[in-house]
């Protein structure tokens, strides 16, 4: 699974990455900092079913921390796209390609209003964060229509000539962009769309390149540098502007501070609460203290976190609709080397005790014979619909 960030420069895509990962990237307040992409690991947060058992767990990837395990996902933060970037505008191409393998994307923009269109600074409250989710989107359905369109009379001739299903041959075309055959049959029906290749027009082929797109790419607004008091009247103003879509308010830098803070021992923060706990006051000085109690009241507080970590959770679990299962046993939760509920995979919604079983290896998917739910204890078949936090054990044949 692989997130992407995207946004215009200097919206806040490389705090934001670096909030969640602590990577070590390049931040400043000037366009195209990031010229190359940043790769690194995030974490969703799942409740940890450890303190249902009596336990703690031992996680082999991730870490768990207050009963709260936080499982690995892939992230890649690419440089800051500009208007016309479909073109190749501020190497526009390139950025968009990063994008391609992406599953989900964290659109970050900066919704105090302080860069313009090209991540200029400006004076706060000046420029419209509004104009940033209408610009990205049509950059983005834009990117997907070029590669549409591209030799579109060629390809719409040759598969009416050779007979070929039109859902089919495309979604063969944009397989890279994780487009199946059912999507394209969806997309079809759903656009009133002939089957026949030749009769779709430019405007036609908009319309499925925008349906495709949001199938293919769902995306996340982060509202970032929430902190500011002229975001929040914003954050409220684009959240009616844009009822269909998920924004949450952010602070990246925020985010950054705590995790710095936890990391340095002082003080006990988990990434995405509302609050944190300062181990020994005497050891922090007056400027600091001083950015705590801020985060604390203008944006934890006010917005129930930092909303990092949010952002995140909200684009692979309701977004994406993964599940996290993790793998035990009914009379033993430890493996061999006794650590206990080391692992927890991240499934898609809708996913069977096969589908589990072929995750943990395939000769377990091959000679399944059931699986057992730990917490119930009841056998279950393959076909068993998986609950997100279910505890399942796989018991094959040889």
């Amino acid at each position: 699974m692989l997130i992407g960030l995207v946004g215009k420069p200097s919206c806040g895509k490389s705090s934001t990455f670096k909030a969640a990962t602590l990577a070590d990237v390049d931040i400043a307040n000037y366009p195209f900092t990031t010229i190359e992409k940043n790769e690194g690991a995030g974490h969703v947060k799942v409740e940890c079913v450890d303190k249902e058992f009596g336990k703690q767990c031992n996680p082999r990837m991730g870490f768990c921390m207050s009963h709260q395990r936080f499982v690995p996902v892939k992230l890649v933060d690419v440089a800051g796209l500009v208007p016309d970037a479909h073109l190749g505008k501020g190497r526009g191409n390139q950025f968009l390609e990063d994008l391609r393998e992406a599953d989900a994307l964290i659109h970050v923009i900066d919704c105090s209003g302080s860069v313009n269109a090209y991540g200029e600074p400006v004076a706060a409250g000046s420029y419209d964060p509004a104009k940033d989710i209408e610009f990205l989107e049509v950059e983005l359905d834009m990117w997907y229509y070029g590669i549409l369109s591209k030799g579109w009379e060629k390809f719409a001739r040759a598969t009416q000539q050779e007979g070929k299903e039109i859902h089919k041959a495309l979604a063969k075309q944009l397989s890279a962009f994780g487009v199946t055959e059912d999507l394209v049959k969806e997309g079809i029906a759903k656009l009133g769309l002939s089957t026949r290749a030749m009769e779709w027009g430019e405007e036609n082929l908009k319309n499925m390149a925008t349906f495709l797109r949001k199938k293919t790419k769902p995306m996340v607004i982060a509202a970032n540098k929430i902190d500011v008091p002229c975001a929040v009247e914003n954050f409220y103003r684009i959240k009616q502007q844009f009822p269909d879509h998920l924004i949450v308010p952010c602070s990246a830098e925020s985010e950054i501070a705590l995790r710095e803070a936890a990391k340095k021992g002082m003080i006990e923060y988990v990434p995405g609460s509302n609050t944190f706990t300062i181990k020994e006051e005497g050891k922090l000085n007056d400027k600091q203290k001083a950015a705590l109690q801020f985060i604390k009241k203008e944006v934890l507080e006010k917005h129930g976190s930092t909303g990092v970590q949010g952002v995140l959770d909200t684009a692979v679990f309701t977004l994406l609709k993964y599940i996290a299962i993790f793998p035990g046993g009914v009379n033993k939760l430890e493996d061999q080397y006794g650590r206990c509920l080391p692992d927890c995979f991240l499934l898609k919604g809708g996913s069977t005790a096969l589908d589990f079983a072929y995750k943990l290896h395939t000769d377990f998917g091959k000679n399944f014979i059931r699986a057992i739910d730990v917490k119930t204890k009841k056998t279950v078949g393959k076909e068993h619909l998986l609950k997100h936090r279910d505890v399942v054990e796989i018991v094959c044949g040889k």
